[in-house]
């Protein structure tokens, strides 16, 4: 099987996907290749900030994730000994954004909406159970081969996008560097029934302790009440059998508040943990997106929008490229400013918000709970801190990039 298109995009997680949407908005043919062949479900990212919401608007993707998901408008930092430190109120974006708030819903129910209106478009053709084996290319294009359960696929294209994932195979058939480091520890996400809410805890909250911090945020889940999943550290050491059994998980939550005693586990997954980018987001014909430009610790969410950021930023150059109305320096203008902003906002905030949380310093600890107290009583200092946290400075900061 032989087939032709503008645009080949390997990945169909968030960043592949919102690429594929936001090209065929602009008409661009595009094939997206996908090795799963159902699904993703299990426990990923859940949040989006307002500049993703913005940016997933014209689609309609945006009214679908209100209808599915939470608005999240006040998020927290807490002590895990003392309770509440700081609550922050999104609304203070109102000037700044259509969306003043974090919504939450999963991510897997992002990819179901993007692909559903992909797969409705002439432009796009989506083939599942794909593995790419082989990518090769000159002056002229890319050619990439591929297998499925049918066989052998070859498929040529004028540009290839790489969205495959931290361990992207298109990265790494083009030499490209994935510079960074990995945590010691892993991190355990135990899902529950137990209504956090019912103790004071915001639908968004990270909690502060010097031995075992913990992020908590309502989901969705499709039920009514919801439910709630708890991002814990683990140390180096411990069994990963003990570590994801569910009478563990239970004291695990049982240890931060009692309250939880008599809930369900629902589930619990253990994750590595990277901060990485890569060197380029591009070689000549092949560009980046997502987790195969750059992989980050999940505190803050900006992970899965930052992959949709790259997305929309890369869809409408490839466009004018296509169309004649640009040369290939735009994905150089690409490269610049989407490796600019992983490396000093999504790693900076990313890393910065995981030594906020195990900070053991008692001094230094309480100085910044005390600073974090001042910045949320301050409309204007809560303004500035907010308008960093959900992305809408970075995304300002790179636009100057040229």
């Amino acid at each position: 099987m032989t087939i032709d298109a503008d645009v080949v995009i390997v990945g169909g997680g968030p960043a592949g996907m919102a690429t594929a949407l936001f090209l065929i908005d602009l008409g661009i043919n595009v094939v997206l290749l996908e090795r799963s062949d159902k699904p993703h479900a299990d426990p990923r990212a859940a949040t989006y900030h307002p500049p993703t919401l913005e940016m997933l608007e014209k689609s309609g993707v945006t009214a679908e994730l209100h209808q599915r998901g939470l608005i999240a408008r006040h998020w927290q930092l807490r002590d895990r000994q003392t309770g509440l430190i700081a609550e922050f109120d999104l609304a203070v974006l109102g000037d700044d954004t259509r969306y003043p708030y974090r919504l939450q819903c999963e991510q897997h129910k992002l990819v179901e909406m993007m692909q559903r209106r992909v797969t409705q478009s002439a432009h796009c053709r989506v083939l599942h159970g794909t593995d790419v084996e082989a990518i090769t290319q000159d002056d002229a294009g890319v050619i990439v081969r591929g297998r499925t359960l049918s066989g052998e696929c070859v498929i040529r294209c004028c540009w290839l996008v790489g969205a495959d994932g931290g361990r992207s195979v298109v990265r790494k058939s083009q030499g490209i560097a994935f510079e960074g480091f990995t945590w010691a520890e892993r991190f355990l996400v135990i899902t529950t029934d137990f209504d956090f809410a019912t103790q004071g805890y915001a639908f968004s909250s990270y909690t502060m302790d010097p031995i075992e911090w913990v992020a908590t945020f309502k989901i969705p889940a499709d039920r009514p009440s919801g439910l709630w999943r708890c991002v814990f550290p683990t140390r180096p050491e411990e069994n990963e059998t003990d570590l994801l059994d569910h009478t563990r998980a239970a004291d695990r939550l049982a240890a931060l508040s009692s309250a939880t005693r008599g809930s369900k586990i629902v589930h619990t997954n253990l994750y590595a943990v990277h901060q990485r980018v890569a060197k380029t987001y591009r070689r000549n014909r092949v560009v980046l997106v997502g987790d195969a430009a750059h992989v980050n610790n999940p505190l803050g969410g900006m992970g899965l929008n930052f992959g949709l950021h790259d997305a929309y930023e890369l869809a409408p150059r490839l466009a004018a490229l296509i169309r004649g109305e640009a040369d290939a320096s735009t994905l150089d203008v690409y490269d610049r400013r989407r490796r600019s902003v992983a490396e000093s906002v999504l790693q900076a905030q990313t890393i910065a918000n995981k030594k906020l949380l195990e900070e053991k310093d008692p001094m230094v600890r309480a100085q910044r709970q005390q600073e974090l107290r001042e910045t949320a009583a301050d409309p204007v200092r809560a303004k500035g801190y907010l308008l960093r946290t959900s992305m809408i400075e970075g995304l300002r900061s790179a636009a100057h990039i040229r």
